[in-house]
């Protein structure tokens, strides 16, 4: 496939398909309980061999969820995120950590790994079904790598959340994240927290200042490679006391539920303009059906395709704010494909979406903070609101407790 570099098509959503395939509420949206940017208040205490740090309560985050109160109208939450989320030399990480800034919208990062292993210690990673130290992303240069730490770091302290997107990302042929079991799953996992929290042993940066969080705390989510893999993830996910995954491919714009005992969080199927298929709500899908896999077709294209993905971000926007109220999930890469159009795309969505009344720009780590914050009629009735699909007779009556929420609990 020509004109996908190194970095290129192992860090995509390939396994999804291309396409003929009201109130202001607690808990998302009020005042931050931090209002400067001065980050934690606690001296850090340092874990492990240092890399990582307990620096206290993450700052600049809304207030504790409450349940949506009877006949309000649910907000339209809206979640950017970023697979790999490395800094590769484009200026694309602090781009958008300036930009979230800017519109108070919080994100959700998804570090992969291998991103804090310097290449000349790639023997330490041993991928399930691949030869050691093999990966389809590369290894970050070393100067990239600093970059990449102290963008995470600030990534962290501006209040955005940090999961992962595991190591290698291995999507094609028998070594496939597709065909893992659940053991190789946890192996994975386990050396994709072992490279964050063990960085500064494997690089001997020891004057870098460490990452302000508990990866073993912070991390409750992840995206697979490809959106591969899922139903073996699933069950260590479980086990390990994860909250979420945005792993499923193609889904719908309907409210979220559970699978396997996590919050099953799919990319979506959005309006693609110009075409009766849907695309998914990512970057490559659209990139996909624009240059059929080519990441540097000719610039003659490129106005026409920038428009077309933020029309297409739009359309999903649209649909789900003026009907069923489902959350819309972004999953975009900090690449410059096609001359990066594709972040165009995402910041022009993002400014018009940031000021509509009723929104809330989250990560999934506040997303699901208020979906268990709900009374379990409240999702139930949300759930059973098709894609485009109005309430009947409004929201004020659709959520009417048929009982006392307290009674039903």
């Amino acid at each position: 496939m020509s004109g996908i570099s190194r970095r290129g098509l192992a860090r995509l959503g390939l396994g999804a398909g291309v396409g003929a395939a009201a109130a202001s509420l607690a808990g998302c949206g009020g005042q931050d309980r931090n209002d400067g940017r001065e980050g934690p208040q606690a001296a850090p205490r340092l874990l492990g061999d240092g890399s990582t740090s307990y620096t206290g309560p993450q700052p600049h985050q809304p207030p504790p969820p409450a349940p949506l109160e009877p006949g309000r109208t649910p907000p339209q939450f809206v979640v950017f995120s970023w697979d790999g989320a490395g800094e590769l030399g484009t200026g694309l990480f602090p781009r958008f950590l300036r930009l979230a800034q800017d519109h108070g919208a919080h994100m959700t990062f998804f570090l992969s790994g291998l991103y804090l292993l310097p290449e000349d210690k790639k023997r330490l990673y041993r991928p399930p079904n691949n030869p050691v130290g093999a990966s389809d992303i590369g290894y970050l240069t070393d100067h990239h790598l600093r970059q990449t730490l102290t963008y995470v770091r600030q990534a962290w302290l501006d209040g955005h959340e940090i999961g992962t997107h595991f190591n290698g990302h291995f999507c094609a042929g028998p070594g496939s994240v597709a065909d893992w079991t659940p053991a190789q799953w946890r192996s994975e996992i386990d050396q994709a927290r072992t490279f964050v929290t063990s960085w500064r042993t494997h690089t001997g940066w020891d004057s870098e200042p460490p990452l302000p969080f508990d990866y073993d705390k912070e991390l409750i989510g992840g995206r697979t490679p490809c959106l591969l893999g899922q139903t073996n993830l699933l069950p260590v996910a479980q086990e390990l006391g994860w909250r979420y995954d945005a792993s499923s491919p193609g889904g719908l714009q309907r409210w979220p539920r559970k699978r396997g005992g996590v919050w099953d969080l799919p990319l979506q199927s959005i309006p693609f303009p110009g075409h009766r298929f849907e695309v998914l709500s990512m970057d490559y899908n659209m990139l996909a059906n624009q240059s059929l896999h080519t990441t540097r077709a000719p610039s003659y294209n490129y106005p026409f395709w920038r428009a077309q993905a933020t029309q297409a971000y739009m359309a999903g926007f649209e649909r789900a704010y003026a009907t069923n109220r489902a959350p819309l999930f972004i999953g975009n890469h900090f690449e410059q494909w096609n001359g990066g159009i594709y972040m165009d795309a995402a910041e022009e969505a993002l400014k018009q979406i940031a000021d509509r009344e009723d929104v809330r720009l989250v990560s999934f780590r506040q997303f699901v903070d208020w979906l268990d914050a709900q009374e379990p009629e409240t999702l139930t009735k949300l759930r059973s609101l098709q894609v485009g699909e109005r309430p009947d007779g409004g929201w004020t009556t659709f959520l009417r407790p048929t009982t006392s929420y307290r009674d039903a609990a």
